[in-house]
Parts: C-alpha cells; structure tokens; sequence
C-alpha cells in the first residue's frame, strides 16, 4: 500500500474495490464522493475527469481495462472494457468488451450491448438491446416495454451517418421521444447484417429482416421490411456536391431535433423528480448537457448543409439540361437563404400556451407520485389517458420545430 496513490488509497478506505492497485489510473482531479463504495475497478482501468460519477454497483473492466472520462453511472452498471468519454449511463446498462462509447450518448435503464460496439451522440430508450460488432452513431433508438419485450439491434449492424456530399445532416430516428418516454410501445427490430441510411424514421413495431440496407422511411407500423440487398445493381450519374430535392432531408432534421428538444424537456421536468441520490442527480445533469451537445451538433450539421447549397445550385446549373429540377433547386435557394433565421428558432423554439398547459397538467398528475419512487414502476404505472396526455406535450415540443418547415 506504500506506493499506491493517496486518492486511491482513500477510495479504498471508502469501501471501492479497486484490484490491483498498482495498476489502476484515477485523476486525482476526482472528488472521492463521486464513486460510491462497492464500486469494483479491475486492474488496468483508467478513470479521468472531475465530471466522473460512479453510482453504487457498478464494475469496471471485468473483460479487460476499461478507460473512462468525464461519465456519470447510475447504479450497477457494468461496463466490461473499452473506453468511454462524456456518456451517461443510467441503472443496470451492461457493455460488453472492445466497446468505443464517444461523446454524448445517453444508453437509459437496462440497455445492454455485446462487444465491439461503436457509439456517438447515440440515445439509447430503456430495455433497448444491442449486439456485437455495431456502429450505430447520430441516432435515438426506442421502444419496448421491459427487458422480455425490447428494441434490438443485430449483430454487425450499421447506421451510416456520413455521404458522398460529404455531410451529416443523417441522424435518424428509430422510434420517436413523445411515445417511447411512455415505456408501453411495440419494440422494434433491426435485424443483424444490414444497416440504415440517415436520415430515416423508423416507426415502432417495425421488422426489418437481417441483410437489408433500409433507405427509406417506415412509417406504417407493424411492417416486416426486406429486400435482395447486393443482388441487384444500378448505375445513373452522379455529380457530387449536386443535390436534389432536399425536403425530405430538411424535416427529417427538424423532427430530429424536435425529438431532442422534447427529451430535454422530459429528463428536466420529469426524469429529475425522480433522481433519488448525487449518483441519480449527475446522471441527470450529464444527460442535459448531453442533449445540448446533440442539439448544438445538428444544428452544425444543417448550417454546413445551408452552406453547401451554393455550390449545389452552381452544379445544377451546370449540368441541367431541362427545366425537371427546377423546383429541387428553388428548395435549396430556399433553405440556404432562410437557414439563419431557421438556427436562431430551433435553437430555443418558442412553446405556445397550449403546450405549456399540456406541460403543467402533466406534471401535476406526475407530482402524486412520492419523491423515492423508482422511475421505471413509475412510468409504467401510469394510467393510459395520462400518458397521452404526456405524450401530446412532447409532440407540441416536436411540433414546434417541424412547423418551420
């Protein structure tokens, strides 16, 4: 114990089973209270920022050494090797080994995940379950019900987030925020071996069978979606940097960020009441700054979009040959010139009073419930007409971005 660190030595004393010692790196800018005892922190592992919280249970590096900066757990998550920056992950997310979990990712209640799996700005809805050998960046899964009845994502699946125009205005969304908060949706499947192409929406109870690149959206539920991905080929031009009808490609954006806006509006207002302990109450304020980091990234997105519009409409000049894009073009004059006034609103969209009277009603029905209650007994227990009254305020949330166009 001589030559173990004083912080270390301190967390030990506190009841955190740190083995091996020797081998373990924690920032000595980590406040102690901040990892709770019985914590577990196998050999080789690497804890790095003030920001770090580590709620009771959890085990770090069980496969192999685990390093972590800047993330907040709830209780008894087990995060088995990998590395992980800026994330939160709330009670009992399990991630297996060769994880690489980036900035601003919120994995909520019992989300597991097998090994190898890729993570950034990915919003992860309870119960929602991953497989090994994924890349699933820029997009928000839900669904489900409980851990029997989940949302799965299969084995090697990707979302692919950038494109030949070199952008990311993709992110998708598989499920959606107003309904899913509601734990009492259809799961979703997204079979193992394909992939999605952002930016798509993807409605609850949706099959998309294993092998299929899904480039469309699904917005009929209960649909088993398939196809002979590979067998077939085609060839047309293509200029790069020459856009289309970009309509599409615009609302899907703003009904992302709605989505974001309404699960802001739900981890402050409702998530909150029920952070029971620091550990709880961290989880909550990483998942705000979180979504202000998604929200910030989006709207960069849409701006380089914005920005790539010029070139696009001095393409199209060049290579259109009849008046058909006529009306694709003027879309994208359209965007390019209102997008600086478009930014400023969905920055911060105003609220009218019927969404902020959705709002309070809400809350006052939610308020009933004891300050210790358990989140998920709580949100499930509620009686179906309060739901929908929860998830019509999320939806004016939505609403008060997708109007915009």
């Amino acid at each position: 114990m001589n030559n173990i660190p004083e912080n270390i030595r301190i967390l030990i004393e506190r009841g955190v089973a740190i083995h091996a010692p020797e081998t373990v790196h924690i920032d000595p800018a980590i406040h102690p209270e901040r990892i709770a005892a019985g914590v577990q922190i196998y050999p080789g592992c690497r804890i790095r920022g003030e920001q770090t919280s580590i709620g009771p249970g959890c085990s770090l590096g069980e496969e192999e050494p685990v390093t972590l900066v800047n993330c907040q757990l709830g209780e008894q998550v087990s995060l088995k090797g990998g590395f992980f920056s800026g994330a939160v992950f709330f009670d009992q997310v399990t991630i297996g080994a060769g994880a690489h979990v980036r900035p601003a990712c919120i994995l909520e209640e019992q989300v597991t995940a097998g090994h190898a799996v890729g993570l950034k700005q990915t919003i992860l809805m309870p119960f929602v379950t991953l497989g090994s050998l994924i890349n699933l960046c820029d997009c928000l899964v839900a669904g489900g019900t409980d851990r029997r009845n989940h949302s799965e994502v299969g084995s090697s699946y990707v979302h692919f987030n950038f494109t030949p125009h070199q952008d990311k205005a993709t992110a998708s969304l598989i499920g959606d925020v107003p309904r899913g908060v509601m734990l009492d949706q259809p799961p979703i499947f997204l079979g193992g071996q394909g992939g999605l192409v952002g930016p798509r929406f993807v409605e609850f109870g949706t099959v998309i069978a294993a092998g299929t690149i899904c480039r469309r959206d699904i917005t009929e539920p209960g649909l088993l979606v398939f196809g002979d991905t590979g067998r077939h080929f085609h060839e047309r031009p293509y200029v790069c940097g020459l856009y289309g009808d970009i309509s599409h490609l615009v609302s899907a954006n703003l009904r992302y960020i709605g989505n974001i806006h309404a699960l802001s509006a739900w981890h402050r207002h409702v998530r909150s009441r029920f952070a029971r302990d620091p550990f709880a109450s961290s989880c909550v304020e990483g998942s705000l700054a979180a979504l202000n980091a998604i929200l910030a990234e989006r709207l960069a997105r849409l701006g380089e979009l914005a920005e790539k519009m010029k070139r696009s409409l001095e393409l199209g000049q060049r290579h259109q040959e009849h008046d058909s894009l006529a009306e694709p073009f003027a879309t994208q004059q359209e965007f390019a010139q209102r997008w600086p006034v478009l930014k400023t609103v969905l920055a911060n969209p105003p609220l009218d009073d019927t969404t902020l009277g959705l709002r309070d009603e809400f809350l006052r029905l939610i308020s009933l419930f004891p300050d210790d209650s358990d989140y998920i007994a709580a949100i499930r227990s509620l009686p179906r007409d309060v739901k929908a009254k929860g998830t019509s305020w999320l939806e004016s949330v939505v609403d008060s971005c997708t109007r915009l166009w």
